[in-house]
């Protein structure tokens, strides 16, 4: 079963230059899987359709079984409680602690516990994180760039969701922390049975560590979708080029 089922996915903004060019693209349920490409590739848009931030200006996205092109407004909003997304730079809210940020979708969407349920359900997020206690009264100005990234990664599955969207999770940063952030995916993604994640990532390194399906995008389509073998042995030209300078560089 798929989780994402994208077919012929065009994005214009002006109505003459197209970003995504008739994108297709499948994403089995429970997988990892990793879309790198160059900069201008369509990568970041693709994102903003899968969230539903973006209408296509044809095609398919069904995600989990639903067009979701054809939800209104109102049942978008709902139907976002099925994803969670760490985003480039954490975008945690300054003037919240570490525990309020990850409370605060939880106090959005689980009216039905009481504040002292949602407090103990966010607690337990960053625990599985490896934020510590002491933490989680700090501003996000008082952590450390790792820190931050555990509590983004916790406020993104405190709703449990389904799919899991990972947007550069390492851009910027030293291989330490990169290699930190690799395996905080991996241990969330073995979690819970049936998590999918999708990696948006200029890290090939990681893409190929991490992926169990790998899409490069380029010129607004994927093009090329396999394992980590397959971009290894393509006789694709412009894949190669990309593969030896990305491994090379890192």
């Amino acid at each position: 079963m798929n989780a994402v089922e994208i077919q012929e996915l065009k994005k214009t903004f002006d109505g003459e230059n197209y970003v995504l060019k008739g994108l297709n693209l499948q994403i089995e349920k429970g997988n990892i899987a990793c879309i790198i490409g160059f900069s201008g590739t369509g990568k970041s848009v693709l994102l903003k359709h899968l969230l539903g931030l973006y209408k296509p200006s044809s095609g398919v996205i069904s995600i989990l079984g639903k067009n979701i092109a054809d939800l209104q407004d109102s049942e978008m909003s709902s139907f976002r409680c099925n994803f969670g997304v760490l985003f480039q730079d954490a975008a945690l809210f300054d003037d919240m602690s570490t525990l309020e940020n990850v409370m605060f979708p939880i106090n959005e969407y689980r009216k039905d516990l009481s504040y002292k349920e949602r407090k103990e359900l966010a607690s337990a997020k960053l625990d599985q994180v490896g934020l510590g206690k002491e933490h989680f009264n700090k501003l996000p100005s008082q952590v450390s760039g790792g820190m931050r990234k555990r509590v983004g990664l916790a406020r993104a599955i405190a709703l449990d969701p389904d799919i899991i969207l990972y947007d550069e999770p390492t851009t910027g940063l030293d291989p330490i922390m990169t290699e930190m952030v690799d395996d905080l995916i991996l241990s969330t993604h073995r979690s819970r049975t049936g998590i999918t994640s999708i990696v948006i990532t200029h890290d090939l390194h990681a893409a190929f560590r991490l992926g169990d399906e790998i899409a490069m995008l380029d010129k607004g389509k994927v093009l090329l979708k396999g394992t980590a073998e397959d971009f290894f042995n393509t006789d694709i030209d412009l894949v190669k080029r990309f593969v030896e300078k990305g491994v090379k560089k890192t």
